[in-house]
């Protein structure tokens, strides 16, 4: 009986110490297991995102798409310095010798329409008609009057103006002021005009409406090779393949990544071009906050392909036909449209509405609502990062309803998958 205690004992005891190596030896292997399981799902994620780079990037549409936003960036910025660095002139025949308030009136009502103005004399009223029927002058002032050759002429508001400032300084003459004096007072300035609030009409607001412009061609593009991509693999049963070696996580996350960095580094370039192209030409577009500007269309950019990536992804694994995909595109495409169209509308108006400001801190439509904003100096820093903290938190939700509906949806053919009865199993 002792014996047969003492071999249990012994039993148990060696029972006890090889479970507790066993332990041991998994407790060891279990965070190896684990991380070679994340290296696996982050390899293949890899994998599929480095596919879509490498057929974006050897696409024919994006590089005509980027050389197209190149160039629009470029002419939004040349032409406004071409703009303002050429001046139009304007020849001003004088009969005899001017005075000095008519010289100086012709000088400041020119600078004030913008005209360059040059000053010829004339010999007699008859030399004075031949320069203006042959086009070497443009007006002539003789005495009392101004001569033009057509009324019609395309120096009509500066004849005008030079009419009446010369009138006057002929009501000045009869009412008994000296020459001098008539100098003094055409040399007159306006009065400073003080505004009490700063200009909404700078560089920062031109600067972030080319910001939104960009933002919605670039998320217009890129979401719509996300949908068709995902289209595009479903009805090839290429998906098949590749859920063979990856899960529809996996393979979902690997792609709208892909497309994304690709999204991300033609912003990238557009901005460094664009500021390069600013520096050279001596644009405006660096002075004040215009590189705020810039940077906050980057980042809404991101955030707001970030959202809509999800929802494009799903939408396309739903369908299995090109029309299919044209039903889909403008309903999931319209609160782009109105937070773009609200955008532009508010730029020009320079005052924002409530509704707009409201606008800033939704998912749909802050990419284009808080550049505007932040452009027009009407948000604080802690909003800005309220707002996109709201559209991360989103757009977390969003991904996880997105991955279970691209799921249950992308290996079903047949017809197109109605989203109620996907809705139902994703969300449980």
């Amino acid at each position: 009986m002792k014996w047969a205690i003492v071999v249990v004992l012994f039993a148990a005891a060696v029972a006890f110490r090889v479970w507790r190596q066993q332990r041991r030896r998994q407790a060891r292997q279990t965070p190896a297991s684990a991380s070679t399981r994340r290296s696996f799902v982050a390899g293949s994620i890899g994998l599929v995102a480095s596919r879509e780079v490498r057929e974006r990037l050897r696409g024919r549409v994006f590089r005509v798409g980027t050389l197209v936003i190149l160039l629009v960036v470029a002419g939004a910025i040349v032409i406004p310095v071409l703009s303002k660095g050429s001046k139009a002139t304007e020849e001003v025949g004088v009969v005899g010798s001017p005075s000095a308030g008519q010289r100086q009136a012709a000088l400041v009502v020119g600078r004030r329409a913008g005209v360059v103005v040059h000053i010829l004399p004339e010999a007699s009223l008859a030399d004075a008609k031949g320069a203006l029927r042959s086009g070497l002058i443009g007006l002539c002032i003789d005495g009392q009057r101004l001569l033009v050759n057509k009324a019609s002429s395309t120096s009509d508001t500066y004849v005008q103006d030079l009419a009446d400032e010369l009138g006057i300084l002929r009501a000045y003459a009869g009412a008994g002021i000296s020459p001098t004096q008539e100098s003094e007072l055409a040399r007159a300035r306006p009065l400073a005009v003080v505004s009490l609030q700063p200009s909404t009409k700078s560089g920062s607001q031109a600067t972030s409406v080319i910001g939104v412009v960009l933002i919605f061609v670039m998320l217009s593009q890129y979401l719509t090779w996300t949908l068709m991509g995902v289209m595009e693999e479903k009805t090839s049963r290429v998906v098949e393949v590749l859920l063979a070696t990856v899960r529809p996580i996996q393979l979902l996350t690997g792609k709208v990544l892909g497309i994304g960095l690709v999204a991300m580094g033609q912003a990238v370039l557009t901005v460094l071009f664009a500021l390069a192209l600013a520096k050279a030409v001596g644009s405006s577009l660096l002075h004040g906050t215009a590189p705020l500007e810039l940077v906050s269309a980057v980042v809404w950019l991101v955030l707001g392909y970030a959202f809509y990536c999800w929802v494009y992804a799903a939408a396309g694994s739903l369908v299995e036909r090109q029309d299919q995909v044209q039903t889909l595109a403008l309903p999931l495409s319209l609160p782009m449209i109105v937070g773009y169209v609200l955008a532009l509308v508010t730029a020009g108006s320079g005052s924002p509405s409530l509704f707009f400001e409201v606008l800033a801190y939704l998912p749909p439509t802050a990419p284009f609502a808080m550049p505007i904003l932040v452009g027009l100096s009407r948000v604080q820093w802690w909003e800005v990062v309220a707002s996109a903290s709201i559209s991360l938190s989103a757009t977390a939700v969003l991904s996880r309803l997105a991955a279970g509906v691209y799921r249950r949806a992308i290996l079903r053919t047949g017809g197109r998958v109605r989203l109620r009865d996907l809705l139902q199993r994703a969300t449980t």
